[in-house]
């Protein structure tokens, strides 16, 4: 079993900066971590993803340039690097980890977290 703990969302105004991290813990090997975001009343959003080694890193077209996925091998952690947050991104955002491939889609994720609510005022 794989557990993931996500932190570090929160209420802020439009141009600000965020960090959400995301803490796994357990001992099945993960390949990608990705993290996802659901609006009230629509679907859950790929956002970003990085391999757990880092080598390929892929981005919704949304927030190329913005954000910035990273993630800290030995403490297990995955982060998400949000600069120039617009309204538009308020929603929960969710870390998932994925155990054989690096993909977009969220059926496809074996694990997550429980969630980390982003605010963004205008």
């Amino acid at each position: 079993q794989v557990q993931l703990v996500e932190s570090g969302g929160g209420l802020v105004q439009a141009g600000d900066s965020l960090r959400l991290s995301c803490a796994a813990s357990g001992r099945i090997s993960i390949f990608a971590m990705g993290w996802f975001l659901q609006a009230p009343g629509k679907e859950r959003e790929f956002v970003a993803v990085s391999s757990w080694t880092g080598g390929t890193i892929d981005y919704a077209d949304s927030v190329k340039g913005r954000f910035t996925i990273s993630r800290d091998n030995a403490k297990r952690t995955v982060y998400l690097q949000m600069n120039s947050l617009k309204p538009e991104d308020t929603a929960v955002y969710y870390c998932a980890a994925e155990r054989l491939r690096l993909t977009r889609n969220p059926d496809e994720y074996d694990y997550w977290g429980q969630g980390t609510q982003v605010t963004v005022s205008s």
